[in-house]
């Protein structure tokens, strides 16, 4: 059956990039989706922020913009699988085209623009979703909002106790001022404001609340992120996002598209910027999740050895196949313990 789900989205390349994202959501949602039944890897198991995860590869946001699929992706094999972004009212987002696929870099250029059907659609599909199995909810604002840290504390108020975890995205480089929240000021207050909320709305279970963040930072940008989050009670960071960037090595026609790069360009700089984290974090225990150009059990035990806690991926799905994952879980689990590591959690760090 893998070998059927690779071809079939090894078709689905060759028509329209959004087109065969909407595809495979459907086919998903129908229960066309491969399965991955067998136990992981004992190796693999983390767990992070009183969450217990049978692997460390989570499904990261963009691919399951409305959480249509959540069920479907975890029984796939990822430990965790993230949805959104979501925004408090629906929004077309940007004009299409707006999603380019950079086969010849194994890249992808996407200027969605969170589009979104909004949270009581989210609020539906996430009740659907299977008891079992980490699903998380990354927030976002809308493009035409006057207040665009209120939205976020709207999102987390509607889905509290509907998911597992809350991700605050303020890194989308096609929200036209959205990373400006990544600024000390501004994070500080919206930090604070989602603090407030959590206060509020933990009075029977409390849910992780993390902060994914942009790949192009300075050294202070670091600094001020790391000591905001701790001030503020955030339990981690995801790095990073898509990048602005356009590496001199890209040779794909859609190259210069305006927009968000992903995929295997971006593995270098996402993961440099998680080591930053990790060395300025020093001795904390604060969460560290790495993202950003995973296309191998090589990059993923990269990641790890950098910092990161747990790592997430969606680009390479389209040119791997679902059955990637299954293989880059064997590869991590060979690599660690060619290295004397008997955990991810021991791995950590030590690059």
């Amino acid at each position: 059956m893998s070998l059927i789900h690779d071809l079939a989205a090894l078709a689905l390349r060759q028509i329209d990039p959004e087109t065969a994202h909407n595809l495979s959501l459907k086919a998903l949602a129908l229960g066309l989706g491969p399965r991955d039944d067998g136990p992981d890897d004992p190796a693999l198991a983390v767990h992070m922020s009183g969450m217990d995860l049978p692997n460390c590869l989570g499904l990261a946001a963009g691919y399951d913009k409305n959480a249509e699929a959540a069920g479907a992706m975890l029984a796939a094999g990822f430990g965790l699988v993230e949805c959104g972004t979501v925004t408090p009212r629906p929004q077309p987002g940007n004009p299409k085209p707006r999603l380019f696929r950079l086969s010849h870099d194994k890249a992808v250029i996407n200027r969605f623009g969170f589009n979104s059907l909004g949270l009581e659609a989210f609020a539906t599909n996430l009740n659907r979703r299977p008891s079992s199995g980490r699903v998380g909810a990354n927030l976002g604002a809308n493009k035409d909002s006057a207040d665009r840290v209120g939205d976020y504390v709207t999102g987390l108020t509607r889905l509290w106790g509907l998911c597992d975890y809350f991700t605050v995205n303020v890194s989308s480089p096609n929200t036209p001022g959205l990373r400006d929240l990544q600024s000390r000021a501004a994070l500080q207050e919206l930090t604070g404001r989602i603090a407030e909320a959590r206060k509020m709305l933990a009075v029977d279970r409390d849910y992780p609340i993390f902060l994914k963040v942009a790949p192009d930072l300075t050294d202070k940008d670091v600094r001020d992120i790391i000591e905001t989050v701790h001030a503020t009670g955030l339990n981690g960071i995801i790095i990073s996002n898509t990048t602005l960037t356009r590496p001199d090595s890209l040779v794909s026609s859609h190259a210069r598209e305006t927009g968000g790069l992903s995929g295997a360009p971006l593995m270098s700089l996402s993961t440099a910027m998680l080591k930053r984290f990790h060395d300025a974090n020093g001795t904390s225990d604060l969460v560290l999740i790495g993202v950003g150009g995973v296309a191998s059990g090589a990059d993923a035990y990269a990641k790890i050895r950098a910092g990161a806690c747990l790592v997430q991926l969606y680009t390479a799905l389209a040119y791997e196949g679902p059955g990637f994952i299954r293989r880059l879980k064997r590869d991590l689990a060979a690599r660690l313990r060619a290295d004397g590591f008997a955990t991810v959690a021991e791995a950590r760090g030590t690059g």
